[in-house]
C-alpha cells in the first residue's frame, strides 16, 4: 500500500478571521472553503508561539521552540542563531522513503551551521532565509550545487511557490514525499500580483489572501490530473495570528499579543479524499506541534523515542472526530509562559499595556471559552477551583519549561560581514 504524501500549506501572518469557512465575511476564499467542505476543519488550532521563528520551529519539531533555543522574538539578519542541526524535524522522523521539499519562506537560521535548510533533511529548497521585509534578501533554488541565487520578486513569489510545489509533486509522483509550502503572504510587504488580481474588497491583503485561494484550487486541482488526490493530505494553516492587517475573528489581540488568542488562533484545514471525512467540523484542542508526530504516525513512521515531543498524534481526530490527545494547551509570550488553555478554560498570566510586559499573577484571569472566546470576562470568582486547577497547570508549566531557555545564549551579530550571506 503505497505512503501518503503531505503538502502542509503555511499561510505568514493569515487571521483566523480571513477565511469564509472560518466565518470571514470580507475577503473571499472559494476554493479553501470547499477544500474545508471536503474534508476536516478544526476550531480551536493553535500556532505554538505567536511570532514566526518559534512557531515554525514548533511546527518542524513538534517541540515548543523554548527546547530549541528559538523562543525569544525572531532571527534577524545579522543573527548568527538558528534550529539546531541535531534537531528531528519531519522530513527526518518520516525518513528516506520520503522525498522532502521545503519550498518558500525558512527563517530557522541562515548562517552555517544552521543553513540550508537540507541540514534538516529537506532534499529541496527554493525560497527564502527569513521574512521578506529584511534585507538583505535573495532568491534561493537548491536546484543546483551550490545554490544559486536571484532577486525575489514580490509579487510573484505566491505563484512561484506553488508552482515549484507542483513541480516537485510532478516530479515525485511515484514515490512518498513531504512539502511544506511556507508562503511569504500576507505577511507585510503586500505586493499583489497583476497577473492574479481579483478586485477584492479586501483592499491589498484581500488580493493577496485570494491569490493564495487561487492557487490552492490550482493545486487541488493538478494533484486530481496527477491522480494523486487520494494519495495526499492537504494541510491549509498560518504561523501566527494577523499582524497590521487582517481579521483575527471573534478572537483579541493579534500576531505578537502576549496570551491573547487573536495571535495563536489560526485556521486549520485538512484535505485527503477517501481517508478524511468530508465536511466535518471539530473543536478538538490542537497545535501545530501535532504535525510531526500526526504525519509521522499516518506514514507508519516509528515513534519518536528518543526525546519527549511536546506535540501529539491527532490521526484520530482526523480520521474518526476522536477527542483531542491534550489535556491542556501552554501559550509561550517569547520564554515565559503566558497561558495554558484547556477545552473549556483559558488562564491568562501575561499581557501588554504600551510598553510594559505585564505579569498578571496577582490579578488572576479566567476565562470560559465556551462561552466567551473573545476573552472580555474573568470568571475566576465564579469558579475558583477552576481558577485554582488552571493556576497549577500554569505553575507546572512555567516550571518545567522556562529554565529551558538558560541552556541557550542569546542572538549573537556575526564578527563580520562575510559571516552573513549577500
Amino acid at each position: 500500500m503505497r505512503k501518503p504524501n503531505f503538502i502542509v500549506i503555511l499561510a505568514d501572518d493569515l487571521g483566523y478571521g480571513d477565511l469564509g469557512c472560518d466565518g470571514g465575511k470580507v475577503i473571499r476564499t472559494p476554493h479553501l472553503d470547499r477544500m474545508a467542505a471536503e474534508g476536516v476543519r478544526l476550531t480551536d488550532f493553535y500556532a505554538s508561539a505567536n511570532v514566526c521563528t518559534p512557531s515554525r520551529a514548533g511546527l518542524l519539531t513538534g517541540q515548543y521552540a523554548i527546547r530549541n533555543g528559538l523562543a525569544h522574538e525572531v532571527i534577524q539578519p545579522a543573527d548568527t542563531t538558528g534550529l539546531p542541526p541535531e534537531a528531528l524535524t519531519i522530513p527526518k522522523a518520516l525518513g528516506e522513503d520520503y522525498a522532502s521539499a521545503l519550498i518558500g519562506k525558512w527563517h530557522l537560521g541562515h548562517v552555517a551551521p544552521h543553513w540550508p535548510p537540507m541540514v534538516y533533511g529537506f532534499d529541496r529548497f527554493y525560497g527564502l532565509p527569513y521574512s521578506h521585509d529584511m534585507k538583505p534578501l535573495a532568491l534561493y533554488d537548491s536546484a543546483t550545487s551550490p545554490m544559486t541565487e536571484s532577486k525575489a520578486d514580490f509579487a510573484k513569489l505566491t505563484e512561484w511557490f506553488f508552482a515549484q510545489t507542483i513541480a516537485f509533486a510532478e516530479q515525485n509522483q511515484d514515490k512518498p514525499f513531504f512539502v511544506l509550502l511556507a508562503l511569504t503572504a500576507p505577511h507585510i510587504p503586500l505586493k499583489p500580483n497583476p497577473d492574479d488580481l481579483t478586485g477584492s474588497p479586501g483592499g491589498a491583503y484581500g488580493e493577496v489572501v485570494e491569490e493564495i485561494d487561487l492557487n490552492v484550487g490550482r493545486l487541488l486541482d493538478r494533484l486530481k490530473a496527477l491522480g494523486l488526490d487520494e494519495d495526499t493530505m492537504v494541510v491549509f494553516t498560518s504561523d501566527n495570528g494577523p499582524w497590521f492587517e487582517g481579521s483575527s475573528g471573534p478572537f483579541r489581540d493579534r500576531k505578537g499579543g502576549s496570551a491573547w488568542d487573536g495571535g495563536f488562533r489560526v485556521p486549520f484545514i485538512a484535505r485527503q479524499p477517501g481517508t478524511l471525512p468530508a465536511g466535518t467540523v471539530s473543536n478538538a484542542l490542537a497545535s501545530n506541534l501535532d504535525l510531526l508526530p500526526t504525519l509521522a504516525a499516518m506514514a507508519g513512521a516509528p515513534a519518536v523515542e528518543d526525546r519527549e515531543l511536546d506535540g501529539a498524534d491527532l490521526s484520530a481526530v482526523l480520521k474518526a472526530g476522536a477527542a483531542s490527545p491534550h489535556e491542556e494547551i501552554v501559550l509561550f509570550d517569547n520564554a515565559k509562559v503566558a497561558a495554558v488553555r484547556t477545552p473549556r478554560w483559558k488562564y491568562v498570566a501575561r499581557s501588554y499595556y504600551r510598553t510594559y510586559d505585564i505579569p498578571l499573577d496577582g490579578y488572576p484571569l479566567l476565562f470560559d471559552m465556551d462561552i466567551d472566546p473573545g476573552e472580555s470576562y474573568s470568571v475566576a470568582r465564579n469558579f475558583p477551583d477552576a481558577a485554582a486547577d488552571m493556576r497549577a497547570r500554569l505553575e507546572r508549566a512555567r516550571a518545567k519549561y522556562e529554565p529551558m531557555a538558560d541552556a541557550f545564549p542569546p542572538h549573537v551579530a556575526p564578527a563580520s560581514a562575510a559571516d552573513h550571506p549577500d
